[in-house]
C-alpha cells in the first residue's frame, strides 16, 4: 500500500541527516510483518528479488523498454565522475555521520545499480547514480506496538536537471500503477515462502 510521505517523515530516520536535499518521492508499506529481530530477514528477502524478472508481464515489459532506452542514450553508463546534483561529492557516503560509516552490510543490490550506504538495527539505505537521477532506496522496520513490526520502503531522488525531472514525471504513472504494485506482490510471495521455510526448519 502506498503511504503519505508523513508516514515516513514522522519517524527520526537517519537518512534525513544524509540526504536532506533529496525529495521524498514514494513511501510504501511492505506486506511483511515480524518481530524486532526479523529486519535481517526482510533484507535477505529484498536481496533475492528482481522486479525485472517478476511474475508481472507488464512490469517485465516496462523494465525491458527502460533498459533498452537507457542503453541507447547512455543513461546507465558507469557515472564515475558524476556528482550529486548541485553538489561536489559523487556519493552520499561522504556525508555519513561517524557512527554510520562502515556499517553498510545487508542486501547486495549492485546488479541493479545500487550501492549500500549504511545499516542500523531498523534501517538500511543504498544509493543509485545515473545520468537521469541520483536516488536512494531506504528500507526500515517500523514498530507497530506489542512487539510487532512492519517493513516500509521509501525512495528519495534528486533529478539531474531538466532531463531528470522530465524522466521522473514520465515514469510516475507506471511506477505507481504497475511497477510498485507488482513489486509488493513479489515481496509478499517471497516473504511468505521464507517465513514458511523458517517455520518448518524450526520444527514448531
Amino acid at each position: 500500500m502506498r503511504l503519505p510521505n508523513s508516514a515516513h517523515e514522522s519517524h527520526p530516520w537517519r537518512i534525513r541527516e544524509v540526504a536532506p536535499d533529496f525529495r521524498l518521492e514514494d513511501v510504501w508499506a511492505l506486506p511483511v510483518h515480524g518481530g524486532a529481530d526479523d529486519f535481517e530477514t526482510l533484507l535477505e528477502v529484498m536481496a533475492s528479488l528482481d522486479p525485472a524478472k517478476g511474475a508481472s508481464l507488464a512490469t517485465r515489459v516496462l523494465f525491458s523498454i527502460r533498459y533498452r532506452i537507457g542503453g541507447l542514450l547512455g543513461w546507465d553508463d558507469p557515472p564515475d565522475t558524476l556528482p550529486v546534483p548541485e553538489r561536489s561529492e559523487t556519493t552520499l557516503s561522504a556525508r555519513l555521520p561517524r557512527d554510520l560509516r562502515n556499517s553498510a552490510s545487508g542486501p547486495d543490490l549492485s546488479s541493479h545499480g545500487f550501492v549500500a550506504l549504511y545499516r542500523t538495527d531498523v534501517e538500511w539505505a543504498a544509493e543509485l547514480s545515473n545520468r537521469t537521477v541520483h536516488g536512494v532506496i531506504h528500507l526500515c522496520w517500523v514498530e507497530q506496538g506489542e512487539g510487532r513490526y512492519q517493513g516500509q520502503m521509501a525512495v528519495y531522488v534528486k533529478p539531474r536537471g531538466r532531463l531528470g525531472a522530465v524522466y521522473m514525471a514520465a515514469i510516475a504513472p507506471f511506477r505507481h500503477r504497475v511497477v510498485y504494485p507488482a513489486l509488493m506482490r513479489q515481496i509478499e510471495r517471497a516473504w511468505n515462502a521464507r517465513t514458511a521455510q523458517d517455520w518448518v526448519l524450526s520444527g514448531d
